[in-house]
């Protein structure tokens, strides 16, 4: 019996080549899902509402066609009033944008023919996502479901600029970035809470609050997460300088940067944080600039099926 069958494209990811790409992908979901219907977004969250109607519609399988952030606003369309609108519903993914970190932790290719073997043929797996409630960039509060990562401190900071570079059509890229706002970038003081225990008090250069493992077009920041264990990896780097950082930057590439002393890896449920008087402290949640601290992230164990293989990433 074949799925009721939604497709959700954003023709803007990957600078555009989603858009251009379009009738190969086309082609390529009739070879593999035969029988689907297919819609573009338009605007920001509008994949969102897709998502919640086509599930409200009786779709089954929901296939996203993006990177990370897409795929962030598609699974929140699985909710409603913080409730997941039908169990079953699952979500396929189609890697097309220029951060496509959740898929590796997901095991689903990057090129299309075997991504789509995946949605095909891998099994439907119950998989964790991160909960947040936070402050908006317009200052409201908000709450929003994420798969992957959340990133306050340094990761926010990067995130705004590699968008207002996109925005201003300059050439992006997520290192260069990473190295131009390091090098300016002043450590925020920070009190965190995980399950209910105080952290020490300090200054962080980044606290990701990890349900995946890889973050930033590949730098596996939390090596020991899983995504469907009920736990985030909080992954806290407190003190670093621009040179210090220089100097050990690279090991977050093969998660060897979780031994230096002044990194601290904590399991929990459920993470707060607050900023110290006066600073803003920026949020990025799957690669999305959307708000800063205050913010608390909860675990939701085991609510959204997604096609993948939850297995070591190597």
């Amino acid at each position: 019996m074949r799925l009721k069958t939604k497709v959700i494209v954003n023709p803007e990811s990957n600078r555009g080549r989603t858009r251009k790409r379009w009738g190969e992908i086309r082609e390529g979901l009739k070879h593999f899902v035969r029988e689907f219907k297919f819609e573009f977004t338009e605007q920001p969250l509008h994949a969102t509402d897709i998502a919640r109607q086509a599930i409200k519609d009786g779709t089954e399988l929901v296939i996203g066609v993006g990177g990370d952030g897409t795929m962030n606003e598609i699974a929140n369309g699985f909710y409603e009033d913080r409730r997941i609108i039908n169990p079953e519903a699952t979500l396929g993914v189609v890697p097309s944008g220029t951060g496509c970190d959740l898929v590796r932790s997901l095991n689903i290719p990057a090129g299309l023919k075997g991504a789509l073997q995946v949605i095909t043929d891998a099994p439907s797996v119950r998989m964790d996502v991160g909960r947040v409630r936070y402050t908006s960039n317009s200052g409201a509060e908000e709450e929003r479901f994420f798969l992957n990562i959340a990133d306050f401190g340094l990761g926010g900071e990067v995130v705004r600029e590699v968008t207002e570079r996109r925005l201003r059509r300059k050439a992006t890229s997520y290192v260069r970035c990473l190295v131009t706002t390091m090098a300016r970038y002043r450590n925020k003081s920070v009190r965190i809470r995980i399950d209910g225990r105080d952290l020490p008090d300090g200054e962080y250069l980044i606290g990701a609050v990890a349900n995946g493992k890889i973050f930033g077009k590949g730098m596996k920041v939390a090596p020991g997460a899983e995504l469907d264990d009920g736990l985030f990896d909080a992954v806290l780097i407190r003190g670093f300088r621009f040179l210090e950082f220089c100097r050990h930057g690279w090991k977050l590439m093969n998660g060897s940067h979780v031994t230096h002393p002044k990194v601290t890896v904590v399991k929990g449920r459920k993470v707060e944080a607050w900023p110290g008087d006066g600073e803003q402290v920026l949020l990025e949640l799957d690669g999305d600039q959307l708000g800063r601290l205050p913010a608390t992230f909860e675990i939701v164990p085991r609510t959204l099926l997604i096609k993948g293989f939850l297995q070591p990433v190597r």
